[in-house]
């Protein structure tokens, strides 16, 4: 349904050229031995992922910034909702960031593939070798 949209690629962790192959070797972001374990390009547009050496330093940024929104939802959340003392939000804060380490660092991975990329249907596409 929403193959198409970069929407599918960043939460599906999908190709982001052809949306029909994950580019994750092992799909459970929370096997923290495989966690970084991409294919080198897609076996069924031929789209390469790491674009240059180091391509991926870039998604720091990206985390940096889930992280902090991320936190600052946390702190809504527990501060001013569930009327938590300031020091057991923060202590929530980082429990909450620990937790979601994985898929914040696959998720930002994502959004900055596709910045680069663009979804191509199947009639736009010639197979990159």
């Amino acid at each position: 349904m929403l193959k198409g949209n970069k929407l599918y690629s960043i939460f599906t962790g999908a190709c982001p050229v052809c949306h029909e192959e994950s580019m994750y070797k092992e799909p459970n972001p929370y096997k923290l031995g495989h966690i970084h374990d991409m294919h080198e390009k897609c076996s069924n547009c031929g789209s390469k992922y790491k674009i240059e050496p180091s391509f991926f330093y870039g998604a720091m940024y990206v985390s940096y910034g889930l992280g902090v929104a991320v936190s600052v939802a946390t702190f809504i959340i527990t501060y001013v909702f569930l009327s938590l003392e300031v020091l057991t939000s923060f202590f929530c804060i980082i429990g909450v960031l620990i937790l979601l380490m994985p898929v914040l660092m696959r998720l930002s991975r994502n959004i900055w593939i596709n910045f680069f990329f663009s979804y191509k249907p199947k009639s736009d596409r010639k197979s990159v070798e």
